[in-house]
């Protein structure tokens, strides 16, 4: 396999990414900008994220890409015993093996880790999944809305009312991010040992377990000592507040905040009500403190309210819209947005890895492949000739919708 150019601390690594939609793209999109060269293996359809917003008709729409920048792309009908023996070479050749796909589907496809591992016993193979494997839902379908139900979240939003989701795929973004630590951790854990292993990262046990750490309250006790949930962020009046002229965001939080909080609006005597003296205290009474709030700041305007609550060491935010982090000052400062020249798409302004290592950021991935685009290329460097790619294609097993001329 080649390395890809820029760079990161996953270069060398090779990922052969069998995952759809949001979660697992999501995963490999990070270990791609990490460094790693990432194999996105479709099938001839391609990953239906492609046709999100896709309103030119050509499988270029916008989620798909952001979140396949750094990967390449074969299409492969996995149906077909030689479009298996394809990803079983790319297998062989992989440090990493990932995929979304349902345990029952994935034996039928012949993908499970004891046939991956027989082609390559020193591949990490993590699998998505939607419930774990010993459990009585193993087999049911998974996405995002679901998983926010069952984890328990959307009944949180609700606030004890309608449930209501949250408005971004957060349960695919979370349970990306435990896999990439998990794929991580198990390559650490090979270059000690020299073994592969096999990773199962299930969506409803990810997500509980991430709404319990704040939710669970006086269920932690067995048994319970109280109600679940969390006050603060259970209370109506936590929100972006009414200034005189727009919105704030507005975190008052320690002892020294609250002091400073009351200082400012002329109430320092608050700060030795024993209603709010302590955080125990604060927090059974934080509806009250956040009324106050409220009522606070709507007497200045928002520019005022952030120069003074700033100048006090009080976390503040402007409201922004997406439109409004295009042009936001620290995010230009620090070169969030990066413009990308896309082959076939034109510019692009996509988001760059966020974090740094000795300082730096790896370099900026390719950008998000045409379907089948890399078939050529990868076959090759499985050693397939050209007349064995030419049959494979002929007969569909291979699979390019990228039209003649355009780039490899």
């Amino acid at each position: 396999m080649t390395t890809p150019p820029g760079g990161g601390p996953l270069t060398g690594i090779t990922v052969v990414d069998l995952t759809t939609t949001f979660m697992g793209p999501y995963c490999t999109l990070l270990l791609a900008q990490l460094g790693a060269d990432v194999i996105k293996v479709e099938t001839p359809a391609g990953d239906v994220v492609r046709y999100i917003g896709d309103e030119r008709g050509v499988g270029m729409g916008p989620v798909f890409l952001n979140a396949n920048q750094g990967k390449r792309s074969v299409a492969l009908d996995l149906k077909d015993p030689e479009g298996r023996e394809v990803l079983l070479r790319l297998a062989a050749g992989a440090d990493v093996f990932v995929h979304n796909i349902r345990p029952a589907a994935a034996h039928r496809l012949g993908i499970g880790y004891d046939q991956i591992a027989a082609a390559n016993p020193a591949a990490v193979y993590c699998a998505l999944r939607g419930f774990g494997g010993e459990g009585p839902y193993r087999d049911r379908a998974a996405y995002d809305d679901v998983i926010q139900a069952g984890c328990g979240l959307a009944a949180v939003q609700g606030a004890g009312t309608e449930p209501a989701y949250v408005r971004t795929p957060v349960a695919d973004k979370v349970v990306g991010l435990l896999a990439v630590s998990a794929i991580t951790s198990a390559l650490l854990a090979r270059e000690r040992t020299g073994r592969g292993q096999e990773i199962e990262v299930p969506m409803l046990e990810s997500m509980v377990a991430f709404t319990l750490l704040d939710q669970q309250g006086g269920y932690v006790f067995d048994p319970p000592r109280g109600p679940t949930g969390y006050a603060r962020t259970a209370s109506p009046y936590r929100k972006p507040y009414r200034t005189a002229d727009g919105h704030l965001s507005v975190m008052v939080y320690t002892d020294a905040q609250w002091q400073a909080f009351f200082d400012l609006v002329g109430r320092s005597e608050l700060a030795d009500d024993p209603r709010y003296r302590t955080i125990t205290e604060r927090t059974r009474h934080t509806d009250e403190l956040y009324q106050i709030l409220e009522k606070e700041l709507l007497a200045r305007p928002s520019d005022e309210w952030l120069a003074m609550l700033s100048a006090a060491q009080i976390p503040v935010a402007p409201v922004r819209s997406v439109p409004d982090l295009f042009a936001d000052e620290h995010l230009a400062a620090v070169g969030l947005f990066e413009h990308v020249e896309h082959p076939t798409e034109g510019m692009l302004r996509l988001a760059r890895f966020p974090i740094s290592f000795a300082g730096e950021h790896p370099q900026r991935p390719r950008p998000a492949p045409r379907l089948g685009q890399h078939g050529i290329e990868v076959l090759t460097e499985l050693g397939y000739s050209p007349e064995q790619i030419r049959r494979l294609a002929e007969a569909g097993i291979v699979v390019s919708a990228v039209e003649e001329g355009n780039p490899q």
